[in-house]
This record gives C-alpha cells, sequence and structure tokens, in this order.
C-alpha cells in the first residue's frame, strides 16, 4: 500500500509506505503522478485514527427516531430510566451496537473500548450484543468490552457471577463503578473487582462520578490496591470530574500518583469545572484518552459517533485556542487512547508531542481536508479516507464492503 500526496500531521506533502498493516517509510513527495493501486491523498491532512476509550455501545440510539428525553438526575435515576426503556427500542441491541460501531468507524475510529451492562436485570444480553458488534466489524476496528456493572456489584444478587461469566466469555476488562455512592460498600466492592481482575488477570476501569473529597477517597483506596497487587499499568478511572475541585496539593499527589502507577484517565470532555487539567496530567506523563460516552441513549440525546466532533468538545470544554493545544486535543483523541488499550505504546510526551504516524507505527490512518489540523478540528469535514491496519475500510464517512 502507498498513500500519496498527503501532508502528516499537517506538515510538507509526502508519501506514506505501508506494509503488513505497518508504516514502512514517510518520505518526501516527488511526484503528483498517479500510481496503479496507491491511495491518492488529495493534499489533505494524515493523521492518527481516533481511539474512543470511553462509550457505551450498549445503549445506543444512533439510527433510531428521536425520542424525548425521560431520565432524571442522578446516576440511580438513570439507571433505573435506561433499564425501564432499552427493550422497547426498535432495534435489538446487537442491531444497535453494530450500525453504531459502524458509525464510528466510517468518520475515523479504529479503537475502541466499549462498556457492555451487565445487571441482574438484562444479564448478559447487552454484553452479548456488544460482543456481535465487535464480531460484525473485526476488520475494521480493533474493540475491548468491559464487563460492566452499571447498577453496581452489590445492590442486587448474582452481578458478581454475571461478570465473572462475561469475563470467561470474551470480556477484556473488568468494570467498576462509584464504589461509595452507588454500592456503599467501597472496601467490599473494590474486594470483589480486583479480585475478578486477578482472577481473569485482566486491567481494570472505573467510572467515578464522585464529587471531591469522596472522590479523592475513592481513588486512594484504588491507588492502594493497585500498589499492593502489582497492578501497575493495568487500571484506568473514566469521568473523575472533581478530582481537580480539591486542594491544590491533593490534586498534584494524586497526579503524581496517577504518574507513578501509570493509572490512566478516560475523559468524555464534559462541560464542567473542576476537572483534572488536561496539561498537567500530559506533563506528568498521566495517558489520558477520549471517548464520546453513551450517544443518542436513555442517558442523553447527544453524541453522534464523530470523534472529530469530540475532539473539538474537548478543546472547546478546556477553553484551548493555541493551535499547540488544539492540536493537543488530536492526539489525545488518537495515540493517547491507543496507548491506554495498548501499554506497549509509549505515553504523549508533552502537549507538542504528534505521535502516531512514524515508521513501525500500526497504519491505523484517518486522511481529512483541512488546512491544518487545527482548522480540522474547527472545521470537522466529512472528505475523509479511514485506513485500518493498512487497508482502506471506509471512504468519504461511508464504511466500504469488506
Amino acid at each position: 500500500m502507498l498513500i500519496t500526496n498527503v501532508r502528516p500531521w499537517g506538515g510538507p506533502l509526502a508519501e506514506i509506505a505501508v506494509e503488513d498493516g505497518r508504516i514502512t517509510a514517510i518520505t518526501e513527495l516527488k511526484s503528483e503522478v498517479d500510481i496503479a493501486g496507491a491511495v491518492d491523498g488529495r493534499g489533505r491532512l494524515a493523521l492518527p485514527a481516533f481511539s474512543d476509550v470511553h462509550c457505551h455501545l450498549d445503549s445506543t440510539r444512533i439510527g433510531l427516531p428521536f425520542r424525548p428525553h425521560t431520565g432524571s438526575p442522578g446516576i440511580w435515576p438513570m439507571v433505573m430510566n435506561d433499564r425501564e426503556n432499552w427493550r422497547d427500542a426498535e432495534w435489538t441491541v446487537a442491531e444497535r451496537a453494530t450500525h453504531t460501531l459502524g458509525r464510528m468507524i466510517a468518520q475515523g475510529t479504529t479503537r475502541v473500548r466499549s462498556y457492555a451492562q451487565i445487571d441482574a436485570d438484562c444479564g448478559l444480553e447487552r454484553f452479548e450484543g456488544v460482543l456481535a458488534a465487535k464480531e460484525t466489524h473485526r476488520d475494521r476496528c480493533e474493540v475491548e468490552v468491559i464487563a460492566f456493572p452499571q447498577a453496581g456489584l452489590l445492590r442486587e444478587p448474582g452481578v458478581p457471577e454475571l461478570i465473572d461469566e462475561a469475563l470467561a466469555s470474551g470480556a477484556a476488562v473488568v468494570g467498576g463503578i462509584d464504589p461509595c455512592t452507588l454500592d456503599r460498600d467501597p472496601v467490599r466492592h473494590l474486594d470483589v473487582l480486583f479480585g475478578l481482575a486477578d482472577k481473569h488477570q485482566v486491567p481494570v476501569d472505573v467510572h467515578l462520578h464522585e464529587p471531591g473529597e469522596l472522590g479523592v477517597f475513592s481513588v486512594d483506596l484504588i491507588l492502594e490496591r493497585t500498589r499492593a497487587l502489582g497492578m501497575t499499568g493495568q487500571v484506568t478511572i473514566s469521568h473523575a470530574y472533581a478530582l481537580g475541585s480539591v486542594s491544590e496539593s491533593t490534586t498534584r499527589r494524586l497526579v503524581e500518583e496517577f504518574a507513578e502507577l501509570d493509572v490512566s484517565m478516560a475523559t468524555v470532555a464534559p462541560a464542567q469545572n473542576g476537572s483534572l487539567p488536561l496539561t498537567e496530567l500530559t506533563a506528568a506523563g498521566v495517558r489520558v484518552g477520549l471517548g464520546q460516552d453513551g450517544q443518542r441513549d436513555y442517558w442523553s440525546p447527544y453524541g453522534n459517533a464523530d470523534m472529530l466532533d469530540r475532539t473539538w468538545q474537548l478543546a472547546f470544554t478546556n477553553r484551548f485556542r493555541e493551535d499547540e493545544l488544539i492540536e493537543h486535543c488530536l492526539a489525545v483523541a488518537s495515540r493517547g487512547g491507543a496507548s491506554i488499550l495498548d501499554r506497549d505504546l509509549p505515553r504523549l510526551a508533552s502537549v507538542s508531542d504528534r505521535p502516531g504516524l512514524a515508521v513501525g507505527d500500526q497504519a491505523d490512518i484517518l486522511l481529512v481536508d483541512g488546512d491544518t489540523p487545527t482548522a480540522a478540528v474547527m472545521d470537522r469535514g466529512r472528505d475523509r479516507t479511514v485506513l485500518h491496519n493498512g487497508r482502506v475500510v471506509a471512504e468519504g464517512c461511508e464504511l466500504l464492503d469488506k
């Protein structure tokens, strides 16, 4: 495979050679003459493809008629609203998850970590729907499925056993959620969570919505177990909206411990004050990835399966204006997230680091129109070509046949 007439990260026109799914050479463009079998970039930007490290494919309604929002504030009321409605969707979980994952790929995402809700109500039905979507798109995208107790590990009987079964049946990560405010037994919650992780030798991903000092308390328990069990590099904390709202010294300590234990952070770019600062996390060496969360589901009407759009949101909610910082959001949305899914990939070195398009890198590439990377984020053009493992899988925001 040869990709011609492209501008890697907005630089000079170049050619990218690919063999066995890896980039083997990047050279200055010598001629704009058409080469048989080459992908013509037509002067577009070449960027590393996106990695969505926090989405809920089991709850999406993208592709279905719009419905009024019926949820109430708070995690438990929203869980119950979802429970009351998800079986009435016009498509099955597998159909909805497959459609949304296809839209994500078509718009530039080739790595995904998706939650699959497992509870006393749905059992493994939603988990199996996400596995079906993963199988359908196995040649277009890499998908990790999280066995996720959205309604808590302890509030309803039988949930740990269901999580255990899912981990034996294809789940790659074990999920936890709000040990204090949802399960109200943080020690037992984390004992079960890390016990399952140890049994199946899988990473941990914890949803943390808990506020301020209570969130810090839960994080400290998570860090304590990470250190004691030798799980450095195996833990992700998602959301953690309010960890930046505590004292400066506590925030600094948490960031330093995240870096020491290689605990990664997954953000969905919330419009909220008090989040940990993105630039300081990167400077400290903390892996940070971006995700779209729920997408037009029973929790929220937001979401459109487009990680370029969510990259704009990440820059906007961080109040970034400088090109370097907006491009950093692209790096977080692509290789930042990829480094969470593949711990052999290096962490972003600084806000000026632009990895993902070098000899030896996996050839997961997005070609997109734009004068500069910042312009691409602002304009979010639709002239896109998506490559996974060096093979074109989407053109013009539409999937290609296998």
